[in-house]
């Protein structure tokens, strides 16, 4: 019989407020997929990996069977409301202290409503896009905004633990990964940002035309974002990078670039480039690899995909996170099968005589939380 080495507290070193609104069985399990795209035809989302171990984890908290009809699942959630379920399940995580990027759109709750629910310590991690958007906001010329934007940057690291970017842009065929080595020089980090904020204007224009305005909001020019990124470094918080699909061995130069700058770099969401993450991990001293949506995504083949990263990186290197969004059964979810696929991936070491129990659940514990405690100094 095979081993288990319990993984006891957990830092959640990345994850989203969850919905203060009710959802119906539609829009609840278009939550549960990967992509925003509907699920094809005829079928559902709680048809995944993910939806099976919603089902498993998830229907006892509320007083049912596990793996129970998805739609008794959700008549018992609407019964109970959702901050009762939020606080079920949340408080049921294990986690001790939520990072929580406050980045996203839509009725979310923050860092404060997440700790009561959940009963933990959570803290903020700044998006770098978004404050660039505020700061836009309230700043009339180009000189007033990179004033501003600098101001904000250094008045945001004195609250948050981290700062947060994306590394990739939409290009033909998906996304590709564009982030520079080194910052714009002065000159053209004007003419960037003037570029950037005349188009937000054109977009606030045309949305006041009404049906015939595009709206929308306009992404933030690549190079301002390396502008913003290194400016974030130099306040020496980590600077979390969400990679998105893109492979994390393009990320070489800019590792190399920011060596030696005193700023860590943590890879967000690398599955399933999970072994390029890690071997990047496992080259620089301050870059790590985050876990993140891997146990959640991948079900029952979690412990599978945890024994390639840790084929790879140095096990001082790798960070628990749910990654979970909206729906506190993804952050559920994220907990428990990360508990249990590093347990049976350690325990198998164990139960072969590859490594004593001892040093099985000291690494559990650099995982799971002391790597996350060092790194964004929460002891």
């Amino acid at each position: 019989m095979t081993d288990t080495v319990p993984v006891a507290d957990l830092v959640d070193q990345n994850c989203h407020g969850v919905l203060r609104t009710e959802l119906g069985l539609g829009t609840f399990e278009a939550r549960l997929g990967a992509a925003r795209a509907p699920a094809a035809p005829g079928t559902t989302f709680f048809d995944t990996q993910t939806g099976f171990a919603v089902r498993r984890w998830c229907p006892p908290l509320l007083g049912l069977e596990a793996h129970c009809p998805p739609a008794h699942y959700l008549a018992r959630r609407r019964e109970l409301g959702v901050a009762e379920t939020s606080r079920r399940l949340l408080r049921a995580t294990g986690v001790s202290v939520h990072l929580v990027d406050t980045g996203l759109p839509g009725d979310l709750t923050g860092p404060a409503e997440m700790a009561s629910a959940a009963g933990s310590e959570a803290r903020e991690i700044v998006r770098l896009e978004i404050l660039a958007e505020h700061v836009a906001d309230t700043s009339g010329t180009v000189d007033a905004f990179l004033v501003n934007l600098g101001e904000a940057v250094h008045t945001a690291a004195s609250s948050a633990v981290a700062f947060t970017s994306a590394v990739t842009v939409a290009s033909v065929g998906g996304e590709a990964l564009r982030v520079a080595p080194e910052p714009p020089g002065p000159v053209r980090l004007r003419v960037v940002a003037g570029r950037w904020l005349a188009r937000r204007e054109e977009e606030r224009l045309a949305a006041r035309r009404g049906p015939g305005g595009r709206g929308g909001g306009v992404r933030v020019e690549p190079e301002l974002l390396d502008h913003l990124r290194w400016s974030a470094m130099a306040c020496g918080l980590p600077l979390q990078l969400r990679l998105g699909a893109a492979d994390p061995a393009r990320l070489a130069d800019f590792a190399a670039a920011t060596e030696g700058h005193g700023c860590d770099l943590v890879l967000l969401h690398g599955y399933p480039h999970h072994r390029q993450a890690a071997a990047l991990a496992g080259r620089h001293p301050h870059v790590y690899a985050d876990l993140g949506t891997v146990p959640a995504r991948t079900g029952a083949r979690a412990a599978g995909v945890l024994a390639e990263i840790l084929e790879l990186a140095p096990f001082g290197k790798l960070l628990f996170s749910s990654g979970a969004r909206e729906l506190p059964e993804l952050h559920l979810v994220g907990a428990r099968q990360f508990r249990e696929a590093l347990g049976r991936v350690l325990g198998g070491w164990v139960t072969d005589g590859a490594w004593t129990r001892q040093d099985a659940a000291r690494v559990a514990t650099m995982i799971g939380s002391g790597n996350a405690r060092r790194v964004y100094g929460l002891e």
